[in-house]
């Protein structure tokens, strides 16, 4: 191979008349520049987007493409194909299921004054919850997307997509992932058992909302954020509205920044495809519309805690929310797949300092008791 390329002059500029006449000539010297057909309603920016780099597909000699070696290769071969299809080893999406969860059971026990036995028993129960459904999830959005996600640089490595598993197989594996969950539900109340199991119905509905509308991250939203009413119910007994609405209205804004910042991973892809994101419809205004929903995020969950009557150590947990989104938007390029992959993850981390806020005054009260 080097001898060929050796024996194949370069491209010169110094040759006129003949400067790139053919780009045959000039493979693995000159390439040349691509045009993207796009929709009128979106313009892709003139810079290239960054090459994405979390998890590339290997090409192997024989021509298989294999997702390249994580914790999860260490199981057997059988076993792999579902654990990645609940994207086990992408935490980040258990952990933005579960602050929602976490904000209102602390809340909830913050305004209850419940012994400390309370949160930590719904933490954990909750916290094994968000890991059965955010995998619930991801395998209903893979059984729709099966033929989408064969198109997009990004997710065709997924194993229905790759043809490692079938859709048979997945609805099998499904139904287990359901059956834990049920199991997780059951520990609560009945309140709480009828209020969970309505959100099963947006869950389902999601993966076709991108097919249809641009506001599917706003779909998710009403999904992920299900648990600031659930965890309060759990703790409570029922859901007190007049802290948990603004608590979940928050959260769906909150949803709308990430899942937004996730969308314009792959917004070329979808473009050819025919999905819809926000990361299209926003386009060149996605800075100064997610900051505006970022300042709605933090000014519904301030609300929510004025209306808890919680203390100072739970207002500076937003603040800490607030800098670091402020943070993400000032630094993410929209452009670059992993820029917009930091961003994302880098969000998970508002919703953390909401919760140590909330936390903090939970834990100076139970003190003041003891």
């Amino acid at each position: 191979m080097t001898t060929l390329l050796a024996r194949r002059p370069p491209c010169k500029s110094s040759q006129s008349g003949s400067f790139l006449r053919s780009t045959q000539n000039c493979v693995g010297y000159c390439r040349p520049k691509s045009s993207l057909a796009v929709r009128p309603s979106y313009t892709v920016p003139q810079r290239a987007i960054t090459p994405y780099t979390p998890r590339l597909p290997v090409r192997y000699a024989s021509g298989t493409i294999k997702p390249p070696t994580t914790w999860v290769d260490r199981f057997p071969a059988s076993v792999r194909p579902y654990l990645y299809l609940t994207r086990v080893d992408k935490p980040i999406g258990t952990l933005l299921l579960f602050y929602p969860c976490a904000w209102s059971i602390t809340m909830a026990s913050y305004a209850l004054e419940a012994p400390l036995t309370t949160p930590l028993t719904y933490i954990g129960i909750f916290g094994l919850g968000a890991i059965v459904m955010r995998g619930a999830g991801c395998t209903i959005n893979d059984v729709w997307d099966k033929n989408l996600d064969k198109a997009v640089e990004r997710t065709r490595t997924r194993p229905l997509a790759r043809g490692d598993i079938t859709r048979r197989q997945a609805l099998g594996f499904l139904a287990g992932q359901l059956t834990v969950g049920l199991g997780v539900l059951l520990q609560l109340n009945w309140y709480s058992i009828l209020l969970g199991a309505s959100s099963l119905s947006v869950v389902t509905i999601y993966p076709l909302m991108k097919r249809i509308t641009y506001w599917p991250q706003a779909v998710l939203g009403l999904a992920f954020n299900w648990g600031a009413l659930l965890g309060w119910s759990a703790v409570a007994g029922a859901v007190n509205w007049s802290v948990c609405l603004p608590l979940y209205a928050g959260g769906v804004c909150w949803t709308l920044v990430y899942d937004s910042i996730y969308a314009h991973q792959d917004k070329t892809d979808d473009v050819n495809v025919g999905i819809r994101s926000t990361a299209l419809l926003f386009g060149e205004q996605t800075r100064p519309i997610l900051t505006a929903l970022s300042v709605s995020t933090m000014s519904l969950i301030t609300y929510a805690g004025f209306l808890n009557a919680q203390g100072a150590p739970f207002y500076l947990g937003v603040g800490l929310g607030a800098a670091q989104l402020a943070r993400l938007l000032m630094r993410t390029d929209f452009d670059s797949r992993p820029s917009c992959w930091r961003g994302f993850v880098g969000c998970g981390w508002s919703g953390f300092w909401v919760w140590m806020g909330a936390l903090a005054d939970y834990g100076i009260m139970i003190s003041g008791m003891m």
